[in-house]
């Protein structure tokens, strides 16, 4: 069967973000390179040289390293908690688009609009207020304040995930092509994982775009804040917060660079994600297959043969269906 491509095509706002995201994920990867992100390095407050491309902070720590391995926790934090949030919530909007109308359905979607009387990030703030900002044990495994921030960010979007799964599996579940692949003996199982997820994911792509921009924005507040990663490890919040504290007038760099960087991610990931919708949108319904590939071209068969005698691969299948934007 035919389906979207869920990739942009090539315009301004696509370049733009892919260089503004690929200069984040540069940073985030080469700049860990630059040498040890705690280490006094020099002299406190050095203006960017070729020694220190983007200075040193008030106590001679190099900031290109610190500001790579904000850059790099950031991320790495960000695509955890959007990649634990869909694990958990498409099957959830899956199984609720499936049971649509039934106890099962109104159940999850009530546990759903309960949870979403909380804003997400106050969700966040409670969560991670109750679990303290120290490594955490769980039986013999020993759980990272990493880890429970990228846990508590991805609970914060269960509930969003969930509801974009169940209302873009409502759609093509009520495509033509589902019905006649449903008559033809095509399985429950087969269906959701062969037709209806992979027509799901380009939405769910927008949305993961989303999600992972505001999933940065949130990191770096936490940090501002005092939630997050715990000094001296960097994260683009906490270095901002650091050059705030510091009230460093003369030294333009402390909290320009990255401030930057933060802005770079969040803006890329925001303008890809508006081009991928942009592209899905300007899509349109998919055309049907040339007829000659999707009908029986035999020449025994003439219209005096009763309709009994069609097999199964004269019915229309989901090639043959006209698709409409999820």
């Amino acid at each position: 069967m035919k389906r979207r491509s869920w990739l942009p095509q090539s315009t301004a706002l696509t370049w733009v973000g892919l260089v503004l995201v690929g200069a984040y994920v540069l940073i985030a990867t080469i700049g860990r390179l630059h040498g040890d992100p705690t280490a006094l390095v020099a002299d406190g407050a050095i203006a960017p040289s070729w020694a220190h491309p983007f200075g040193t902070d008030a106590l001679g720590r190099d900031l290109l390293a610190r500001t790579a391995e904000g850059a790099w926790t950031s991320m790495v934090i960000s695509v955890t908690a959007v990649a634990l949030s869909c694990a958990v919530a498409v099957p959830v909007g899956l199984v609720a688009a499936l049971r649509a109308g039934r106890w099962t359905d109104a159940l999850v979607m009530r546990i759903i609009e309960t949870t979403q009387v909380v804003p997400p990030f106050i969700l966040v703030l409670l969560l991670l207020g109750l679990t303290g900002s120290r490594p955490m044990e769980v039986g013999p495994v020993t759980v990272s304040i990493n880890v429970r921030i990228a846990v508590c960010l991805a609970i914060g979007f269960v509930p969003f995930f969930a509801r974009v799964t169940r209302s873009a599996a409502l759609a093509e579940l009520q495509e033509p092509y589902v019905d006649e692949l449903r008559r033809i003996g095509v399985g429950t199982r087969e269906l959701i994982a062969g037709e209806v997820l992979p027509n799901v994911v380009p939405t769910l792509a927008v949305q993961a775009l989303l999600a992972l921009a505001i999933v940065v924005f949130a990191e770096g507040g936490l940090s501002f804040l005092g939630l997050g990663v715990p000094p001296p490890a960097p994260t683009l919040g906490n270095l901002i917060a650091e050059a705030g504290s510091q009230l460093l007038g003369d030294s333009w760099w402390y909290a320009l660079v990255p401030g930057l960087v933060l802005v770079a991610g969040i803006t890329g990931l925001n303008l890809l994600s508006d081009a991928v919708a942009d592209h899905l949108l300007g899509q349109g319904p998919l055309p049907p297959e040339p007829a000659s590939l999707t009908t029986s071209t035999s020449p025994t068969t003439t219209e005096a043969e009763p309709a009994e005698a069609a097999t199964p691969a004269a019915l229309p299948t989901a090639s043959t269906a006209a698709r409409t934007a999820p």
